[in-house]
C-alpha cells in the first residue's frame, strides 16, 4: 500500500483536515465547542429544564398582571404609556434570564478545582473560553425565554416595537447590552483569582445589576437624581437602553447616541477586563511554580 493510499481512509482525511486548519479556525472551533458544552449542561436534568420553562412563563404572566393592576384605568403614569410600561417590564424579565442566568460564570468552580490551570495552558486563552461558557449558559436559557416570549405575545403582554426603526435599532442594542453583561460578569468572576469564595460578591453584584440596569424598575419611574446616576453607569446599557429603544415611538439622533454609548462601554470594559486578566494570571500558581 502506498503512502497516498494509506492516508485515503477516514482517519487519514480527518488528520489531513485538522493539519490544514489554521490557528484562528481551531480557536473558533474550540470556542464553539465550549459554547455547545455549556449549553448542553443546562439540560443535564430534565426536571430542572421544565421548571425553568414553567417559571419563566409564570414570571411573564405575573409581571403582566401586576403592572396592569398598577396602572388600573390610567393610560399613562409619569408620562409613560401603560402599553410601553407593561411591554418593558415583561421584556425585562426575559432579557434578565438571558443576560444573568443562574450560573453566569463557571470560572469560580474551575478556580476551586484547579481546572483553570489546564485552561491557561491550552492554545485558546482561558479568557475567551470563560466568555464562551457564559454565552453557552445563556444559550441554554433560550427554550425558556422563547416559550415565555410566545406566551407574552399571545396574551398581549408584549406589544410590537414603537416603530419599525425602533425594532431594527433594538436588535444591535440588545447584542451590545448582552456583550456588556458578559464583560461585567467576567470582570466580577476574576475576583476569584484573589479570593476563592466570591458567592457573596456575586449575589450583591446580581442584585445591583438587576436594579441598576432597570430590569426590575424602569429608570423612568426613579427619582431624577438616581436616574441620572444610573444612566451614567454601564448597568443601564445592558437592559434599559435596548428596551427603551424598543418601545420608543419617535426614534432619532438620541437613538444613535444610545447605541454609541453602548459601544463606548464595550470598549472600556474590554480594556479593563484585559488589564485585570493580566494581573489575575500573575497570581496563578500551577504545580507550585
Amino acid at each position: 500500500m502506498t503512502a497516498a493510499q494509506g492516508t485515503g481512509g477516514p482517519g487519514g482525511r480527518a488528520a489531513g483536515d485538522a493539519a490544514g486548519r489554521t490557528g484562528p479556525a481551531l480557536m473558533v472551533d474550540g470556542l464553539l465547542a465550549s459554547i455547545g458544552h455549556a449549553a448542553r449542561a443546562q439540560f443535564a436534568f430534565r426536571a430542572s429544564t421544565w421548571t425553568g420553562i414553567v417559571g419563566c412563563v409564570l414570571q411573564v404572566v405575573l409581571v403582566h398582571l401586576v403592572w396592569t393592576a398598577v396602572y388600573g384605568q390610567r393610560e399613562a403614569v409619569a408620562g409613560v404609556d401603560r402599553t410601553d410600561a407593561v411591554t418593558y417590564a415583561v421584556l425585562g424579565v426575559l432579557t434578565t434570564a438571558l443576560f444573568q442566568p443562574f450560573m453566569f460564570d463557571a470560572m469560580i468552580g474551575r478556580l476551586r478545582t484547579g481546572a483553570i490551570a489546564f485552561d491557561v495552558m491550552r492554545p485558546v486563552s482561558a479568557a475567551p473560553l470563560a466568555l464562551a461558557r457564559q454565552v453557552g449558559g445563556s444559550v441554554g436559557q433560550l427554550p425558556a425565554v422563547v416559550t415565555a416570549l410566545v406566551a407574552g405575545l399571545v396574551t398581549g403582554a408584549i406589544a410590537p416595537p414603537g416603530s419599525v426603526l425602533s425594532g431594527v435599532a433594538a436588535v444591535p442594542s440588545l447584542l451590545l447590552g448582552f456583550t456588556i453583561a458578559l464583560l461585567m460578569n467576567f470582570l466580577v468572576g476574576l475576583a476569584g483569582f484573589w479570593t476563592l469564595e466570591v458567592g457573596g460578591a456575586f449575589l450583591i453584584y446580581r442584585m445591583l445589576a438587576q436594579f441598576s440596569s432597570g430590569a426590575l424598575i424602569p429608570l423612568w419611574f426613579m427619582p431624577g437624581w438616581l436616574s441620572g446616576i444610573l444612566t451614567g453607569l454601564p448597568f443601564s446599557a445592558q437592559i434599559f437602553v435596548p428596551l427603551s429603544i424598543y418601545v420608543d415611538r419617535d426614534p432619532g439622533w438620541h437613538t444613535l447616541g444610545s447605541l454609541a454609548l453602548q459601544v463606548l462601554w464595550v470598549l472600556v470594559l474590554a480594556v479593563v477586563c484585559a488589564l485585570v486578566w493580566r494581573r489575575a494570571v500573575r497570581r496563578l500558581v500551577v504545580f507550585g511554580g
